[in-house]
């Protein structure tokens, strides 16, 4: 990956606030022109600098109001099935993130659904399409005190 320079950093600290930002505003408050802006903007996406620009949408008016953090434990000789399971992941929307952690858990996943009920579908099939799936610790999020996924750039 390519090194940023302090332009860099001030762009990606502003779109990660806005990401629909004009290049002409953001060329304004770092001191570049709006083609610097871009061309910077491409180099950034292209090297993968960049993964993502998305909308955030609010749980609760898309029907998911509740958020499940959920411990997993995987059958220890079961560790080579990890790959299988990411392709698993990958294809479920209301499961947001998974970490694979050290601690008393091996993976944490962010599970976002309308109701316990939901929830309890989407873990039971979890559990049924992953056998190495051992056990899961469910803490209910009773209420949000920060959202983001802001990574600040110094």
């Amino acid at each position: 990956m390519e090194p940023i320079d302090q332009f860099d950093r001030k762009i990606l600290n502003i779109i990660q606030v806005d990401c629909q930002m004009k290049a002409e505003a953001i060329g304004d408050l770092v001191g570049l022109s709006a083609s610097a802006v871009q061309r910077r903007l491409k180099r950034m996406r292209d090297s993968g600098i960049i993964t993502a620009e998305i909308a955030l949408v609010d749980r609760k008016v898309a029907g998911n109001p509740m958020t499940f953090i959920a411990g997993m434990e995987i059958e220890r000789e079961n560790y080579d099935a990890l790959s299988k399971f990411r392709i698993w992941l990958a294809r479920q929307e209301h499961i947001q993130q998974v970490y694979y952690v050290t601690g008393s858990v091996d993976l944490i996943a962010i599970i976002t659904a309308r109701d316990v009920g939901q929830y309890d579908e989407i873990t039971a099939n979890l559990m049924s399409e992953n056998p190495q799936i051992k056990r899961i610790h469910t803490n209910v999020v009773l209420k949000d005190v920060k959202l983001g996924m802001f990574v600040p750039i110094a």
